[in-house]
């Protein structure tokens, strides 16, 4: 199970007022079964920068578009013992949702909620997020039926739709993700990992007004 890096919360160039920014978010995770090896390490405060490799072009471009656009840095290194994808697929999705579980800890002081509507060419894609820990997870993709197009790339039309599944439901959050329309299966796909990148990007960032306080009138996320 991923685990979390400590926080440094130390006063930047002497100054006698800590910056929240300044604190560096990450974890690591591992997966090790009879059928997968995962490692997985994300820093929440990064640019972006994503070095990974799964063995599958689709699902390395995915997660390669999720780090670029939220903005959290991603090393992950995901090989496949029995030869499935849907084995490799689903445990890397996971691996990856509970590392940025991890690096969000207590989530003190973020801002808790975001919402991006991104298009790609014909395809448009929404998605709403609530980082408090009460999951619960709607994916809707719109992918024609898998009679008339069953794989995307080199992925099985089913195995993108549980990517994204298994990653939701491992980030211990409320989310909301919706292809509105589009008629390219793999624009569908690329907007909703952007769309879903974005809204991520806003809802971890950390709010400089509330003093690290948790964002709930319940006093605890």
């Amino acid at each position: 199970m991923p685990t979390a890096q400590g926080a440094d919360d130390n006063n930047v160039g002497g100054d006698t007022t800590t910056i929240a920014t300044a604190r560096r978010r990450s974890a690591t995770g591992e997966r090790a079964t009879g059928e997968t090896r995962i490692s997985v390490s994300v820093s929440l405060d990064g640019d972006g920068a994503a070095s990974v490799s799964t063995g599958l072009s689709f699902l390395d471009h995915l997660l390669v578009s999720l780090a670029k656009h939220s903005m959290i840095d991603m090393t992950i290194k995901a090989e496949s013992l029995d030869g499935i994808k849907h084995h490799l697929v689903e445990d890397t999705a996971i691996t990856v949702g509970a590392a940025i579980d991890k690096a969000l800890g207590d989530r003190a002081g973020i801002a808790r909620f975001g919402h991006a509507s991104v298009p790609l060419d014909e395809s448009l894609a929404e998605s709403t997020i609530d980082l408090v820990r009460r999951p619960y997870v709607r994916v809707s993709l719109a992918l024609k039926p898998s009679g008339q197009n069953p794989a995307i790339e080199d992925l099985p039309q089913e195995d993108v739709e549980h990517f994204f599944q298994s990653l939701l439901e491992n980030m211990a959050a409320c989310i909301h993700l919706d292809v509105r329309y589009g008629q390219n299966d793999h624009h569908k796909a690329e907007a909703a990992v952007k769309s879903l990148a974005v809204s991520l990007r806003a809802a971890l960032a950390i709010d400089t007004k509330r003093a690290g306080g948790a964002p709930s009138t319940k006093g605890s996320m």
